[in-house]
């Protein structure tokens, strides 16, 4: 099992002692696509799983999903959350386990999701359908101090409903006078370095255990494509996600390591818990 940075009252402590005001933003990685962000008296919990839900589930199964690094924090134990999100409706970005003590214990949290997963989240959450503020691709929607603009995903394909909204999301989150991509899963596709320069970005989140299709889930972006999306969107730093949770889904963030100095591009290589500050 690997080590925790920090984790429960460590951690906790680490994000109230960090700096909040509107001049700087703190962000730590909680473990696969999950991150917090606090900014000026605000908190933002991004795609979070913060539970063995999926270990549970797939243990019986020729794909066990054994966790390898450690649980930073039992989502019961954050508070003060402004706003959370889910990216698609995969467990490990909509986690029933993770979500529910989170928007239980934090009175006053907004939920973004893809408007398209609406139903569906409800319904593994049980709560009302009007709830979460739903967004679809080449859409902006501000949630409290936070604009969120709606980017598509390719997890292995870009897909819409029979509205016309789109399954599998990344957002830009802009606030201040910083702007951070966080993908969800995806892929590289033609339009995503078009849709992204215009923001700025400031820090992208992105994934890293690449497309294999032995492992007989959808794929992502792997470590050379991370670094390449975010030279070429100018990105002041990436932070590598989506690997050390699961044994079969993993990846080696040294070969990340290598292709960022490759690249010449800015990035931090976070471990549970730890945070940095920019």
């Amino acid at each position: 099992m690997i080590p925790a940075f920090q984790k429960d009252d460590a951690l906790l402590r680490d994000i109230e002692s960090a700096p909040d005001t509107n001049s700087s933003y703190s962000i730590w990685w909680l473990g696969q696509s999950g991150f917090l962000l606090k900014w000026n008296g605000y908190r933002l919990l991004l795609d979070p799983y913060l539970s063995d839900s999926l270990t549970r589930k797939y243990a019986p199964t020729k794909k066990p999903h054994t966790r390898m690094s450690e649980l930073v924090v039992r989502p019961e134990l954050l508070r003060n959350i402004t706003v959370v999100t889910s990216s698609h409706n995969h467990t490990d970005h909509l986690d029933a386990e993770t979500l529910t003590p989170v928007l239980k214990g934090n009175p006053g949290i907004q939920f973004v999701i893809p408007e398209a997963n609406r139903e569906f989240v409800c319904d593994r959450l049980k709560i009302e359908s009007s709830f979460p503020v739903g967004i679809t691709d080449g859409e902006t929607k501000n949630v409290g101090p936070f604009a969120f603009h709606g980017i598509p995903a390719k997890h292995e394909e870009i897909e819409y409903d029979a509205n016309g909204n789109c399954i599998y999301m990344g957002y830009v989150i802009s606030f201040g006078s910083w702007s951070i991509y966080h993908s969800g899963d995806t892929l590289w596709f033609d339009d995503l370095v078009g849709l992204l320069k215009p923001f700025k970005v400031d820090l992208a989140l992105l994934p890293i255990n690449g497309r294999h299709p032995e492992r007989e889930v959808a794929g992502n972006l792997n470590s050379r494509e991370a670094a390449a999306l975010g030279k070429a969107i100018g990105s002041g730093c990436v932070i590598p996600c989506h690997y050390d949770m699961f044994e079969f889904n993993s990846a080696d963030v040294n070969e990340f390591r290598k292709e960022a100095d490759a690249a010449r591009i800015g990035y931090a290589v976070l471990r549970g818990g730890e945070r940095l500050t920019r």
